[in-house]
């Protein structure tokens, strides 16, 4: 990015240089962290135990992931790895959902990514286990409230599929 808030490639920037990019979140029953290369075990029993629970999920509908067949570790590694390099660049931020305020089990994953189809608008979407489908409706309500309150996102411009 550069001083005038764009990117190497002459758009805008997805969140402003001096915005300071949250961590984390806690809410009832879960909280989130940056997705990492450490997540990877835990990640792949998340969602490979749930595929068609989270293709079912609003947001994932047709857009073929998670894939049927599933995925080695090493896939799933280097799109952790993947998501990790966008979080530290700032093109986009995603979060792994863990159970509780001190739990490690990965029940889910959250990303807030510039939209493909339209400039300026924000593509949000979360899954969480179908063990666990329970927390997704308070998942949705808890980061909606906090796309709003704490991102420099115009509410108007956020897509995040309604639960």
């Amino acid at each position: 990015m550069n001083d005038q808030g764009m990117d190497g490639n002459g758009r805008a920037a997805f969140v402003p240089e001096d915005f300071e990019v949250p961590r984390g979140l806690a809410g009832d029953g879960f909280r989130l962290e940056p997705l990492g290369p450490g997540h990877n075990e835990r990640d792949l029993a998340a969602w490979t135990g749930s595929i068609a629970h989270v293709r079912a999920t609003p947001g994932f509908e047709g857009r073929g992931w998670p894939p049927v067949e599933g995925m080695s570790a090493e896939a799933n590694l280097g799109d952790l790895v993947r998501h990790a390099e966008d979080f530290a660049a700032r093109r986009g931020f995603t979060y792994s959902v863990l159970d509780g305020e001190d739990g490690d089990e990965v029940i889910g994953c959250l990303y807030v990514y510039p939209s493909k189809e339209q400039d300026g608008r924000v593509s949000v979407s979360s899954w969480v286990r179908a063990d666990r489908a329970a927390l997704d409706v308070p998942l949705y309500e808890t980061v909606g409230g906090w796309l709003r309150a704490v991102w420099p996102f115009e509410a108007d411009r956020i897509d995040y599929a309604a639960r």
